[in-house]
């Protein structure tokens, strides 16, 4: 951690020396911090500015979900503190950054959010679709375009940026730490609509993965996130088997059993593609578990 630390601290510094040889009306520079109570977010940016030497264009509270949001939208929480800090000039725009619609929908209908960070890409394109419906009155910044790396190997960089060209978003984070990555980052492309069809048949050449686009029209009474679960599953065999394992081992036992139980299946009726979510749940749980005695037994 300290190191991990002392590196963000050194692309910060330098960062803030880039920000001194350009005209700061080209670039936008933005920040985050997980922090959802307005006393530390206002501290956070304090320190942010400070350590850049400049002030950020965007400020985002990040990782809002729904167990922390009525903090961070309610009276004295981090977004009130953001538009103090507006109105004092040390930040230009507001922000919320997330990975759930419905905090995507409570930003789009709060006046003081000026900004959204959301994710989708080809494969996880429930969210996209919905924010179709949104005003245009607000900046939505999209990532998670290469879903964590995992979708390079089945597509090109050009197709996973081309195949979300169409979505009303203002700007797309893409994950660049080579010249060859900003060379195919920075050109210029026409929109190509991917079916979510085509989308599955290129990913079946590996495994059989879960056709779910991440709507997350799916809620469930007992809390489990549904969407998030199955993303973990398709993620496992894209190659972040160990990361989508460890997820997935939290609490899948008893999800696919209140999953198997429930009586209310209201998930499957709003699920737009029909999908057997008991089944895939059990499929899930079952995976996890040989997965695991495999790991112990080769252990010895």
């Amino acid at each position: 951690m300290k190191n991990l630390n002392a590196f963000k601290q050194k692309f910060i510094d330098k960062l803030g020396q880039f920000a001194k040889t350009v005209d700061r009306n080209k670039i936008i520079i933005s920040d985050k911090a997980r922090y959802y109570d307005g006393g530390q977010i206002y501290e956070a940016v304090e320190r942010s500015s400070k350590n850049l030497g400049t002030i950020p264009d965007i400020y985002f509270v990040h990782q809002v979900d729904t167990e922390n949001q009525d903090m961070v939208f309610g009276k004295y929480g981090a977004l009130d503190a953001l538009c103090d800090l507006k109105k004092e000039g040390k930040i230009r725009f507001t922000g919320i950054a997330t990975h759930y619609f419905d905090v995507m929908l409570r930003a789009e209908n709060d006046i003081r959010v000026d900004v959204i960070q959301g994710s989708g890409n080809i494969l996880e394109r429930g969210m996209l679709e919905r924010i179709c419906d949104f005003s245009a009155n607000k900046g939505f910044i999209l990532n998670k375009v290469y879903a964590a790396g995992v979708l390079i190997n089945p597509f090109t960089p050009e197709e996973l940026i081309s195949g979300i060209l169409h979505y009303p978003f203002s700007c797309a984070l893409l994950g660049i730490g080579t010249i060859s990555q900003a060379d195919v980052a920075f050109r210029e492309y026409t929109p190509v609509n991917f079916s979510f069809d085509s989308v599955i048949k290129r990913l079946q050449a590996g495994f059989e993965p879960i056709c779910c686009t991440r709507c997350q029209r799916c809620k469930c009474p007992h809390g489990t996130e549904i969407h998030t679960i199955f993303r973990q599953y398709n993620y496992y065999h894209l190659g972040k088997d160990f990361w989508a394992l460890k997820k997935l081992s939290l609490d899948i036992e008893s999800s696919a059993h209140n999953c198997m139980t429930c009586t209310h299946t209201s998930c499957m009726k709003n699920c737009p593609l029909k999908l057997n979510i008991p089944e895939l749940m059990m499929k899930i749980s079952l995976l996890v578990k040989d997965r695991i005695e495999y790991d112990y037994r080769n252990l010895f």
